[in-house]
């Protein structure tokens, strides 16, 4: 199953997925999101917008690698793959 790395910023928001990587059962980019709102439910709200695409501050890597479809997320993700998940971070 893939391993999915977030961003310690949003691990703040969802203590629950503070313990380190998690295993997932996602063949896509977009199964991966619902996967890892299942386990945190609200997270894909600071992910996905209403349409389902990458919100435009995150960015998502499969295998170290940006995903190509940031609108529909049908990105493969292979079962040994590691998946890691930013949300870009702004100020003044």
């Amino acid at each position: 199953m893939p391993t999915v790395t977030l961003a310690r910023h949003l691990q703040r928001f969802f203590p629950t997925l503070a313990d380190g990587p998690l295993e997932v059962d996602a063949r896509t980019a977009a199964e991966v999101v619902r996967a890892v709102d299942a386990l945190a439910p609200g997270l894909a709200d600071y992910l996905v917008d209403e349409r389902g695409a990458l919100r435009r501050h995150v960015n998502m890597f499969i295998r170290g690698a940006m995903i190509a479809d940031r609108q529909a997320l049908s990105d493969r993700v292979p079962a040994d793959a590691t998946v890691y998940i930013f949300q870009a971070l702004s100020g003044g």
